[in-house]
């Protein structure tokens, strides 16, 4: 006890003690008088041992400076550099897990795929991580109390039933009336919330039979203008005798939008030229391919509202600016998943739903 209070006593002591205008002066950050210091002299704001003090190379340093001389003796001697990991070039295709060698992930800068950033998140990426997933798993909770089950659902596939002897040991057959077997749909928890993979805008230019390759010329141009991506064009595959096309000519242009070119795209599609359609109902709710992906179209006065073509309109041929066709894919497993998704982005929908 008395020790304690013999090392508290030196603390009391100093904190009884008045601080002096001479030490609160020291305890002031002195940036102001550097300042000051600096504006009288500049000199000071140089480093003592800059790069600018050291004296420039000698004439021999310069003149024996030869980087095409020593390349040629290295090839002569076949003396080659000494290995890097830099050198390293990943292997085009992954083999599989038992392969010797795979490429690295997408993330490695040393992969093929390596695309660096992004730098920045748009404003709707952000409120899709913010809101809208929350929102997202809210709308489509579903409360089970404990000890409630399911009902059984019917085996997706039927089985050949009959005394033939062809239907022994077959495979099962599809539904009737030819359908496509759907995604299953899986219940929506925070592991699997929807989200927009890729968007894909293509146009297709009816009149280059006609009209020559002038239109995909500026198909391309307006395509690539508004989504800021390298445009790929497609080829006819079959020719056509009765629309006079021929088999190899360009004749459509498509640009797929991942990351953050598709969420600045998204933005601009849905704030800037949505509202600005006269008379627009909005997209059928009957689109789609029943695995969350949904297509739409704009005719060729909507593609003039994009503000990259409007600042810029006389530089495009009017009858020549393409209507677009817009896809969105989504990693839902059923298309009222992803019009729900898009909903909540502000894509609206009309008519009839059909899930």
């Amino acid at each position: 006890m008395k020790r304690s209070l013999q090392l508290l006593r030196p603390v009391q002591q100093f904190k009884d003690r008045p601080i002096c205008g001479s030490c609160r002066k020291e305890l002031r950050r002195a940036a102001s008088t550097q300042a000051a210091a600096i504006a009288e002299d500049p000199s000071q704001e140089l480093e003592s041992n800059s790069s600018f003090n050291l004296p420039p190379p000698s004439e021999q340093d310069a003149t024996r400076f030869d980087p095409l001389k020593s390349t040629r003796y290295r090839e002569k001697k076949k003396q080659a550099l000494p290995s890097s990991r830099y050198q390293y070039r990943s292997p085009r295709f992954d083999r599989g897990p038992l392969a010797p060698h795979r490429p690295p992930p997408l993330t490695d800068p040393a992969s093929r795929q390596f695309v660096p950033g992004p730098f920045s998140q748009s404003r709707l990426e952000s409120t899709y991580h913010s809101t809208i997933a929350a929102d997202y798993m809210a709308m489509t909770y579903q409360h089970r109390p404990p000890g409630f089950k399911p009902p059984e659902k019917g085996p997706r596939l039927r089985a050949w039933e009959g005394d033939n002897p062809y239907f022994a040991n077959r495979k099962l057959r599809g539904p009737r009336g030819g359908d496509v077997l759907r995604l299953l749909r899986k219940p929506i928890t925070f592991r699997n919330i929807p989200m927009i993979e890729r968007l894909t805008v293509h146009t297709y230019c009816r009149d280059v039979i006609r009209s020559g390759s002038a239109v995909l010329h500026v198909a391309g141009m307006v395509l690539q203008e508004i989504t800021g991506q390298r445009v790929i064009t497609h080829k006819s595959k079959h020719p056509e005798q009765g629309f006079g096309l021929q088999k190899g000519i360009p004749i459509a242009a498509t640009v797929d939008l991942k990351g953050e070119a598709m969420y600045h795209f998204m933005d601009k599609l849905v704030n800037v030229v949505m509202p600005r359609i006269k008379d627009w109902r909005g997209v059928r709710a009957t689109t789609g391919d029943n695995s969350g992906n949904l297509t739409f179209g704009f005719e060729p006065d909507v593609t003039g509202t994009f503000p990259e073509v409007e600042n810029n309109y006389d530089a495009y041929p009017p009858k020549m600016i393409p209507g677009l066709h817009i896809t969105i894919h989504t990693t839902a497993r059923a298309d009222k998943d992803a019009r729900l998704l898009l909903e909540a982005f502000g894509i609206p929908f009309y008519g009839k739903v059909v899930d």
